[in-house]
């Protein structure tokens, strides 16, 4: 392999790297890092690398999925059909293309396009069966979402069971927007600030963190609602379907739903240009945030020939507004410290109106950032909200300073701990090493206790905010030596509640894997896949932490600098501390990859499909790769075992036509000599 194309390589496993944390941030936690047009060029580059190299084509790249994983407060629910994402343009050239796409491949059509506005909210599957609700889910991943039944069916809008049962669909998935009106988002706000609670950042946040609210009563106080943009699997009890999209809209109103307000037909390019500049002029009046439009194939028919890339239908597209903007004054620039140290410097701006927002911060990202916008406390500059959803600065005006005007200089050392601040090699981030530093706590206790990691359940966000507040959790050890008569002192945490957690954290202590430690402790570029290289290769934490980098590159997927990160972080003294005040609670997994390789299930491949009685597709992952085995996203000829639950999706039937060997739940715990409870 020649340097470039090594270099290439490199970039492509960075960006997925990039893109999965940002739809962490953006699907998991509801708390963006990064601007929509910062992420979609991102995710562009990677979707244009990997067509140029399809030799670094990966099953697991986020090119080929839709958003995140299940948060762990809520059970998965598989969708019977996938609810993909779509693709985004900016431009009328560029919708151009997708329709003239479209005429090409069916010259005989006579087309015409749904379009509706691009409601921005939580998008959700509401199910129905013989005109009764009887399930919800997030759409989550795309394929697999949170279940949400008790919090989505307290939703004002929605009904609970339909009307006008006879043209009504025997079974139904309704797929929509939970958004909250703008209005009410603001009295809401201002009811959090009046408590000193965190407000919300937008409408959307503020609706999906109302949907996952783990007590349905908080779900029901606040002003959701549901509008309605599509269906995933119907079946009608007749030979009667709906085959257009406008068909759908029109279809489920008169059954009680409500679709997209204010969707239409249009004909063609010049009609939907009319449509969205008649919208984007009138978005302020609009009582929901409404962030562009949505462009599909009216015929339903059509749709199902033309079909889906690997994560987007192909036809449909989004048509996004062009940012809002204005001008303020730049008072003051500070610093804040996320989970992972790094230092991300904030404008404090003279509040403004954007877009029919209050802004009065946004973010600068990093250094190089204040340098090449040439920014100065007290400078005049332009503010957006890129997407309508964080404020980001465009510039400054140069030419009306007054001479006043500052300079602004980064810290040498953290402004939570004092610890010295330190800049990765070919990286323009400042970054804190110290785990323990109070600025990263909160975050690292919310991903060490996380799924993925030491998967503490019942130990979220809302109880690590409590603790950490309360002084009862300072560092990651203190999780471990919580007593009851500590939680039992804190609001709404009564005895049985306090009884599960401590539960939870014993079993964490005692079941935790090497590779799961490793990805918990949240060390920088060191994810899932990493962690579990580590762990094959380390017999414990003591052995990884006397690697150098020249060892640590031996290993495969790792290079100059994640290996540089890895050494930097077990360097740090605080960090080492830590490793011993593991050892002296137990906390101390010790990898046997040995025992993997001699395991019948050693390079057999699994994909799992529909839902597994009491067993989560997470725990069934672990079993399968805890005794050498692999799990695949998608069947292909290169499957051993597909998995099928109740209710499976398309998975299965292609698994029949392949001819794979197809094995229900009880044949598959049999076949890793797991007792079949």
């Amino acid at each position: 392999m020649n340097n470039d194309t090594q270099q290439v390589m490199q970039r492509i496993k960075e960006l997925r790297r990039l893109v999965e944390y940002h739809n962490y941030r953006y699907y998991i936690l509801d708390d963006p890092e990064i601007t929509d047009p910062e992420y979609d060029m991102l995710f562009n580059e990677l979707v244009s690398l990997e067509k140029k190299h399809p030799q670094f084509d990966h099953p697991a790249s986020p090119t080929k999925k839709v958003g995140g994983d299940p948060a762990p407060a809520f059970s998965p629910r598989t969708h019977s059909i996938p609810m993909y994402g779509l693709d985004n343009c900016f431009s009328t050239d560029e919708v151009g293309l997708f329709i003239e796409r479209i005429r090409k491949q069916n010259p005989e059509n006579n087309l015409s396009f749904w379009v509706e506005p691009k409601l921005d909210g939580l998008a959700v599957e509401v199910i129905y069966e013989s005109g009764t609700f009887a399930a919800a889910s997030t759409r989550g991943d795309g394929m697999t979402g949170e279940e949400v039944s008790s919090n989505i069916k307290t939703i004002k809008n929605l009904p609970l069971s339909l009307i006008n049962l006879q043209k009504a669909p025997e079974y139904l998935e309704v797929r929509g927007e939970v958004v909250i009106p703008k209005k009410e988002f603001d009295k809401l706000n201002a009811i959090k600030a009046e408590k000193g609670e965190k407000i919300f950042a937008n409408p959307r946040n503020a609706a999906a963190g109302s949907v996952r609210q783990l007590d349905p009563k908080i779900t029901a106080s606040r002003p959701l609602y549901f509008f309605a943009y599509g269906a995933g699997l119907i079946r009608f009890r007749d030979n009667t379907r709906w085959t257009s999209q406008s068909e759908i809209s029109s279809g489920l109103r008169e059954i009680g739903i409500a679709p997209v307000p204010n969707g239409k037909i249009c004909r063609d390019l010049i009609e939907i240009q009319q449509y969205f500049h008649e919208q984007e002029k009138s978005r302020l009046e609009s009582p929901f945030d409404i962030d562009g439009l949505v462009i599909k194939v009216n015929d339903i028919l059509l749709q199902e020939r033309l079909g889906f890339t690997a994560r987007t239908p192909r036809w449909a597209i989004s048509w996004k507004f062009a940012a809002a903007q204005a001008k303020t004054r730049l008072e003051q620039i500070r610093i804040q410290v996320g989970r992972t140290g790094v230092l991300t410097p904030v404008a404090c701006l003279a509040s403004v109106n954007v877009g029919g927002v209050m802004v009065s911060r946004a973010t600068l990202h990093n250094e190089n950032e204040i340098q090449a916008k040439d920014l100065k406390i007290g400078d005049m500059v332009l503010v957006q909200r890129a997407g309508d959803v964080i404020p980001e600065v465009v510039r400054s005006f140069k030419e009306e300073r007054t001479g006043q005007e500052m300079n602004f200089v980064f810290p040498e050392t953290c402004p939570s701990c004092q610890s010295p601040v330190t800049k990765i090699k070919n990286e323009v981030a400042w970054r804190c090493v110290n785990l323990s530093c109070p600025a990263r706590l909160e975050q690292g206790l919310i991903h060490f206790a996380s799924r993925h990691a030491l998967n503490i359940e019942g130990l979220g966000k809302k109880w690590i905010k409590i603790l950490v507040k309360q002084g009862l959790i300072t560092k990651l050890t203190d999780i471990f030596l919580l007593k009851k008569d500590d939680l039992l002192r804190l609001d709404r945490m009564g005895e049985k509640s306090a009884g599960n957690l401590l539960d939870s954290i014993e079993r964490a202590r005692t079941d935790i894997t090497l590779s799961r430690l490793i990805f918990g402790l949240g060390i920088r570029h060191v994810g899932q896949q990493t962690a579990k290289s580590l762990a094959e290769r380390f017999g414990d934490l003591e052995e990884l932490a006397g690697a150098d980098e020249e060892y640590l590159q031996t290993i495969e997927d790792i290079g100059p600098e994640v290996a540089s990160s890895i050494v930097r972080f077990f360097s740090n003294p605080d960090n080492r501390k830590l490793l011993d005040e593991f050892g002296l609670l137990g906390l101390w997994p010790v990898s046997r990859p040995e025992s993997a390789k001699k395991n019948p299930l050693s390079n057999k491949k699994f994909v799992f499909t529909g839902i597994l009685d009491g067993l989560s597709r997470e725990k069934a992952k672990e079993m399968v790769e805890s005794r050498g085995g692999g799990v695949a996203g998608a069947v292909s000829k290169n499957v051993d075992y597909v998995v099928a639950g109740e209710k499976p999706g398309s998975k299965l039937a292609k698994a029949k036509d392949m001819g794979l060997r197809i094995i229900g739940q009880k044949e598959f715990l049999e076949l890793i000599h797991v007792e079949d409870r």
